[in-house]
């Protein structure tokens, strides 16, 4: 049990231990401010700038008056580094920021969350072989699961970064065109097999120039951290608009991202090695090290009024492209990135049905319900259905989590 001793109070298997400090925005005197998540309270990082905390620092401290942390996260690595250390160090002896403590930090709990980063672009890749291939079974049963391109480029497209809304924001029901199997004619109305994606999402640290590639080697030095990201997708929508041009209103209704980025520095005890790739990438693609990271995922159900229940259980290190790679192949064109651009992992599904992202998969395509704790049963959301998504590291004492990702269906 590590708890590198800090005067805070940080409750037993906390996310926000001292290992962890991960950046949002939260709601103080009815305005977004910047914060750090250690226990259950948050250090208002806007106070502890007027306070004179981080004066020392040799950074502009004035990026805390935005209300959101694009400007903060412009400064760059060493300032991440350089606040990172500064707070650790405050939090674990009775310095300047526990003599400010009444000022400087408030009560996490009940406190209203807002979007931490204005996202100007936002990218979805397809990295898990597992959902790939599940989803080619279903969507394509007489041909081979994953299509030609799947093992050599980390497949992706753009998606829509005006509906990425934060946790706790109700998602409606989307409307739309699908076409029954047996249907003759396309119908028009409310989605009937809406679903979640169990993905992770990461946020850009470093913007680029048009025309300049990012190496594999430098790909995480544009990282700045990670959060959850839940993709609702509406299928049968998707399955009726998706060729030739791929998704399209069969997700762009909304997208739902947890309030706390974890930085990357927090996530470094955790790598882990990745999923052998064959055949091998081509050069650009290549890399050395351990690039995947092991991150506990868990995917919850709970039905109007009622109580939750786990429906998969997943690992962010079943990837088979990492983050590397696909920031590596979304710019070797030279398409530029900019801070606060959002890249997401596409579902992330293990091995068996514990572990598949998404409802589809669970249900093997609407055919097999899955039981919830009331003794009712599900295929696909109905109204009123709370998802919650939870996703942690933990390893020779540390723990480091994302908090939650929930959305409730409305009609």
């Amino acid at each position: 049990k590590d708890k590198m001793n800090t005067w805070i109070h940080i409750p037993q298997n906390s996310d926000f231990s001292i290992h962890n400090l991960p950046y949002g925005m939260f709601m103080r005197d009815n305005i977004p401010r910047p914060g750090v998540a250690i226990g259950d309270s948050i250090i208002d990082l806007h106070a502890c700038c007027k306070l004179g905390l981080f004066a020392e620092l040799g950074f502009d401290t004035s990026v805390f008056e935005s209300t959101v942390l694009n400007e903060f996260i412009d400064c760059g690595k060493d300032v991440w580094s350089r606040l990172r250390e500064y707070l650790t160090v405050q939090l674990s002896s009775e310095g300047a920021l526990y003599e400010f403590r009444e000022k400087a930090i408030i009560t996490r709990l009940n406190t209203q969350m807002c979007m931490p980063v204005k996202i100007g672009d936002y990218t979805d890749f397809y990295s898990s072989i597992e959902h790939a291939s599940n989803l080619g079974k279903l969507f394509r049963p007489d041909s081979e699961p994953l299509l030609p391109n799947w093992r050599h480029i980390p497949v992706g497209y753009h998606g829509r970064a005006s509906s990425i809304v934060i946790s706790g924001t109700p998602i409606t029901r989307p409307s739309g065109q699908s076409k029954a199997p047996t249907a003759d004619a396309p119908s028009f109305g409310k989605s009937k097999r809406l679903d979640i994606e169990l993905e992770m999402a990461y946020i850009i640290g470093k913007s680029t120039q048009l025309g300049k590639p990012i190496s594999i080697e430098n790909a995480e030095d544009h990282i700045f951290g990670k959060v959850i990201f839940n993709d609702w997708s509406a299928r049968d929508i998707q399955a009726w608009e998706y060729v030739p041009l791929g998704p399209f209103l069969g997700k762009n209704f909304g997208s739902t991202i947890s309030p706390w980025i974890v930085t990357m520095e927090a996530l470094e005890p955790f790598r882990c090695e990745s999923i052998k790739q064959e055949p091998a990438v081509l050069p650009y693609l290549q890399f050395t090290g351990n690039k995947n990271f092991d991150i506990n995922l868990e995917v919850a159900i709970a039905p109007e009024g009622g109580e939750e229940t786990v429906i998969s259980e997943s690992n962010f290190k079943y990837m088979y492209w990492n983050m590397a790679q696909q920031l590596a192949h979304h710019t070797v064109n030279g398409c530029n990135v900019n801070v606060g651009d959002l890249m997401a992992s596409g579902t992330i599904s293990g091995r068996d049905q514990n572990s598949y992202g998404s409802m589809i998969e669970i249900s093997q395509g609407g055919k097999e319900p899955m039981q919830l704790k009331n003794g009712k049963t599900r295929t696909f959301l109905e109204d009123g259905d709370t998802i919650t998504i939870r996703a942690f590291c933990q390893k020779d004492g540390k723990r480091v989590g994302f908090g939650e990702c929930v959305g409730t269906i409305t009609p």
